[in-house]
């Protein structure tokens, strides 16, 4: 029998409301501020933001702050300055408004909360992607908890032994507006039910639909068919997890990992319910995320992974994402130097409904036929592909198994097809209308993108290593054709790439610090948000090569590059979304997750230091916001 389901209501009443907004009023905390409006006699021309030294003393970096302004320049030429904040919203532990659970916490099927290993609520440490939506005047925030893997252990101590990932979840907080000084405060709370679409794995960055929507995302780590000689078995850690936690109505297993890996739409309704869909038409890979163009119908995906591919989706119908065309980029790289052309491989069409149906028919070997390699890594009579790991498959797709090979096993399919799967790390997309211009992230430009001796058709990149990666800036045009010489119905095609000078990461010896890559300069790149008024890319790190990591700030007229905020040590940046305006007020949402874990190349004195300051590491992570960025309508 299921337990009785928890239903926490986001409803409050207008009583509520008022005394929330009247308490926090009263608030005089000045990280709590945002910035005063613009001059309205005067017209916005640019803005530029200060930098924020990166942290020297065991104090700062113990503590996520901010020091920079926004300077905002105005047509006649005069200057107004606007000292930028940070503030907490929550943290994973924290209770918000009805929820009677903390924030972080993950939930089986039937919303329930999923107990740790010491029977209580078992809460995630890796706060995530952020959508803030305007919902008809009132505001709401969604949010991602990525992974939990950390066990707490009786007296409150993290121990050293990593658990299995556990099914994961997604909030939805109804947040409170200072009118005046556009403070945002949680007011009320609750867990996304999923178990429409099978619950939910790995939710990494996310995004904001051009109809004010939130699209998620599924790194399937854990769910993957792995080679094993000449036979595959799926990960079974995952499936566990899923069965034991997650299906708790189900005495026998019903976990397949053929209903993960894509892409999760939440639409909040006029009332504050949320409601969900997985778009299995968008293809299966480890999604960091997916950027939806402003076309409504074009979207490229983040693929997180070894020797992944650059995948982008057409939309039949613009601002409906269930039902559409895969394609898979091919590169042709431009001999020493950081860049290379692009063309697009088709890969297939489908609908959701289509993709769902071959998900719930279909294993790995109902789609492939299979064959061990010989000794010098060549097949006897199939294709050899690398694709999604470092290891060599000989593979063919079974015949009348392509439109499932397509969107249930992206990668393999794309590979086998002759697209380019060497891409390393693939993080974060962000994009610049104006210039139609891509941002992809690479945080670590290693592996299948370097030169590792392959054959010609399976080796397209051959570029220098960087451990701190890089921000690639990929050009879009209309009219493009695909590599059988078909129109691509998009006018936001992809036609090469390259790195700009301040978007390379720097690899140095380690410094007194010990930074393993110059801390003026971004270092593995993960979050990307382009805010087309403000003309600037912000950049978020999760880095194991800066002891702390930073929000930056790039403008992509002046090319200035500028750190905005520093994190405490170990703490990933994560959840950016720039939010240019709303209701006459401006955010740079900003997460931080897994405190304290520090690089391994970390000066121990000072991370003997910053211990004893008191850095929580057990269940640590926060969501929150940089304010004092004036509005720019």
């Amino acid at each position: 029998m299921k337990p009785t389901t928890l239903k926490i209501s986001l409803a409050l009443s207008a009583l509520t409301l008022a005394v929330l907004s009247l308490a926090y009023l009263d608030n005089s905390d000045s990280t709590n501020t945002t910035s005063a409006a613009l001059d309205a006699n005067k017209t916005f021309a640019s803005i530029e933001f200060t930098d924020t030294a990166a942290p020297s003393t065991a104090a700062q970096m113990a503590t996520t702050y901010t020091e920079s302004s926004a300077i905002v320049t105005y047509t006649d030429g005069t200057k107004d300055t606007f000292p930028l904040s940070y503030t907490k919203l929550f943290g994973v532990n924290d209770k918000v408004g009805t929820n009677p659970y903390p924030a972080g916490t993950l939930y089986n099927e039937a919303m329930q909360p999923i107990l740790d290993p010491n029977g209580l609520p078992a809460v995630a440490e890796t706060p995530d992607a952020n959508s803030l939506l305007n919902i008809d005047g009132q505001i709401y925030l969604i949010s991602h908890l990525e992974y939990d893997w950390r066990e707490v252990l009786a007296d409150g101590s993290e121990s050293t032994a990593r658990l299995a990932r556990k099914p994961m979840s997604m909030i939805l907080t109804k947040m409170a507006q200072d009118p005046k000084r556009g403070a945002l405060t949680a007011v009320d709370q609750a867990p996304i039910d999923f178990s429409n679409v099978d619950g939910l794995w790995i939710p990494c960055f996310g995004s904001q639909t051009p109809w004010n929507t939130h699209l998620g995302s599924e790194e399937d780590y854990d769910l993957q068919y792995n080679p094993l000689a000449t036979s595959y078995t799926v990960t079974q850690s995952g499936l566990d997890q899923l069965d034991n936690l997650y299906f708790t109505s189900s005495s026998t297993p019903v976990a397949n990992p053929y209903h993960y890996g894509y892409m999760p739409e939440v639409t909040v309704n006029a009332n504050g319910t949320p409601s969900v869909v997985k778009h299995y038409s968008m293809g299966r890979g480890t999604w960091e995320m997916s950027k939806v163009m402003p076309d409504g119908k074009t979207a490229y995906h983040g693929d997180d992974g070894s020797n992944v591919a650059s995948i982008m989706y057409v939309a039949d119908k613009a601002g409906d994402l269930s039902a559409g065309t895969l394609y898979a980029a091919k590169v042709t790289e431009q001999t020493g130097s950081y860049s290379a052309n692009i063309k697009w491989v088709k890969l297939g069409q489908a609908t959701d409904a289509q993709v769902k149906t071959l998900a719930d028919t279909h294993s790995f070997g109902d789609i492939f036929n299979n064959e061990a390699a010989n000794p010098d890594g060549t097949c006897p009579t199939l294709t050899r592909v690398r694709a999604g790991s470092t290891t060599d498959e000989c593979l063919s797709v079974k015949t009348g198994k392509e439109q499932a090979a397509a969107f249930l096993e992206t990668r393999r399919y794309a590979a086998l097809l002759g697209a380019t799967t060497e891409f390393n790390k693939m993080e974060g997309i962000a994009v610049n209308n104006k210039d139609k211009h891509l941002y992809m992230a690479i945080s670590y430009l290693d592996g299948g993108m370097k030169d590792n001796g392959l054959p010609a058709n399976m080796e397209h990149l051959k570029m220098a290593k960087i451990s701190a990666g890089a921000t690639l800036t990929l050009p879009m045009a209309a009219g493009q054709d695909d590599i059988n010489g078909n129109l691509i119905a998009s006018d936001y095609v992809v036609t090469n790439f390259y790195i700009e000078d301040n978007l390379r990461g720097r690899d140095i010896t380690p410094d007194a610090l010990g930074n393993i890559a110059d801390p003026s300069y971004i270092a593995n790149t993960d979050n990307v948000f382009f805010s087309e008024k403000m003309r600037t890319l912000f950049i978020g790190e999760d880095s194991g090569t800066h002891v702390n990591n930073f929000v930056w700030a790039y403008n992509v007229d002046t090319k200035k590059l500028s750190r905005i905020l520093t994190n405490v040590a170990g703490a990933e940046a994560t959840g950016l979304q720039a939010v240019e305006n709303m209701n006459g007020h401006a955010y740079i949402m900003s997460n931080s997750q897994h405190h304290g874990e520090y690089i391994s190349t970390m000066n121990a004195d000072l991370a003997a230091a910053v211990d004893a300051i008191g850095v929580q590491k057990v269940n640590a992570g926060n969501f929150g916001y940089i304010g004092g960025i004036p509005a720019i309508k």
